[in-house]
């Protein structure tokens, strides 16, 4: 009784995020209730009689994900708040862009900022900063939609031939099932992917963009020393990672650290009415009490068995048609315990078919809004993006997906 039960507290969950504008009650409160509510069934009612310690374990294993997750989504944040608070990001954008550009052309340049952004920073950091760039626009709100549906593809398509890009990348990396030359290969069929979004979204846009050339707001010293320190973290987050293992969340708390200590440095002599720490205030809390809730579905959803259940459509199909379902199932359920469940099972697949499936649960969490980290901040940031508007992208996405998902095999193909 209790699966059925968990299930069935899982679906709703999601549906009234499906029907937040209906509702009108905001996605983080729905899922926050009925993620704890599932635990407490699960300590309650144990499965298969697992004592409270086994029950607790698995809680702790959960939770130790969302808190690396909140808090490293803490730090980026505070570091993006600070900057555009400042009109750091906004400036840079009116300096680089010229006085109009078509609609057309400024999706493809920002379908390419993201993907090339997210190659060498985080998920969470690309969406953040990309949108930061298309909001500074005020875009009309449909128009909006599209931009940032390309931006959540994008991103995700971006980190997906890194290691240090996607963590599914890396488990299977590490798992040696690909090898970093392997992984490379992803990077023309990903890119493709992206370009065809772009164009299919741009379709009916004729109108231009006109940048207000606006007064420049004064960037002090201050403010381009912790986008210094900002970027830093990021390379640094990026090259720890790879050359000796230090976990991404604790490189970027020590660059937010150092921002706290250099910018106490730097305005001790200024009459400043607002104290560097009290940026974290800024940052938009209901979106990682929904990450939270989200994780906890998740995590309930893995403790009843159903995602060691996805496995055994290996056994219906040939892997590379389960791969590419694979992708889309991760748009519901988290890709990481999805992958670690297909890792765990030993499904034998050739190097080829393992760089499918890398793509596929890299870029596969793009067709629903809730299905990536990307998407949950887009949906956070973006007023009129919702669920259902994102839903009306799906066409045009799983077209993407399909292309970039059949590139990807092709390339599989060069592995000798």
């Amino acid at each position: 009784m209790v699966t059925p039960l968990i299930l069935t507290l899982i679906a709703v969950a999601f549906l009234l995020i499906v029907i937040e504008d209906i509702i009108h009650v905001n996605k983080a409160k729905t899922t926050l209730f009925f993620g704890t509510l599932c635990w407490i069934i699960l300590f309650i009612s144990p499965i298969h009689g697992q004592s409270p310690e086994t029950i607790q374990h698995q809680l702790d294993h959960n939770i130790l994900e969302i808190a690396t997750l909140w808090l490293f989504l803490m730090a980026a944040m505070t570091f993006v708040a600070y900057l555009n608070s400042k009109g750091f990001i906004q400036n840079i954008v009116h300096k680089i862009m010229p006085n109009q550009i078509s609609e057309r052309k400024l999706m493809f340049l920002i379908g390419g900022f993201a993907f090339l952004f997210s190659s060498i920073s985080d998920n969470i950091t690309a969406t953040l900063i990309s949108l930061a760039v298309v909001m500074s626009l005020k875009l009309d709100p449909k128009k909006l939609i599209k931009y940032a549906t390309l931006i959540v593809f994008s991103v995700n398509s971006g980190g997906v031939s890194l290691i240090t890009g996607d963590v599914t990348t890396l488990m299977i990396f590490l798992d040696e099932k690909v090898t970093i030359a392997n992984l490379l290969l992803l990077i023309a069929p990903a890119l493709t992917s992206v370009a065809l979004l772009a164009a299919m979204l741009s379709v009916g846009m004729s109108g231009n963009v006109v940048f207000e050339k606006q007064a420049a707001r004064r960037i002090e010293k201050t403010d381009i020393t912790i986008a210094v320190i900002f970027f830093s973290t990021i390379i640094a987050t990026l090259t720890l990672s790879v050359l000796y293992s230090v976990p991404p969340l604790l490189t970027f708390l020590f660059g937010l650290s150092l921002m706290f200590l250099v910018a106490q440095f730097l305005m001790r002599k200024k009459d400043v009415n607002k104290k560097i720490i009290d940026y974290i205030r800024e940052i938009e809390y209901d979106t990682l009490l929904f990450f939270v809730g989200v994780l906890l579905l998740v995590g309930a959803l893995k403790e009843v068995g159903m995602l060691a259940k996805f496995t055994h459509l290996y056994e219906l199909m040939a892997p590379e048609y389960a791969n590419y379902l694979m992708g889309l199932l991760s748009a519901a359920v988290d890709n990481v315990p999805l992958t670690a469940a297909l890792l765990k099972a030993d499904i034998v697949m050739s190097p080829q078919q393992w760089l499918s499936f890398t793509y596929a649960t890299g870029v596969g969490g793009s067709m629903l809004i809730i299905g990536s980290a990307a998407g949950i901040i887009a949906m956070s940031k973006v007023k009129a993006l919702t669920f259902m508007s994102y839903l009306k992208m799906s066409v045009y996405l799983l077209i993407a997906y399909t292309v970039g998902y059949y590139g990807s095999y092709l390339a599989g193909s060069l592995i000798s």
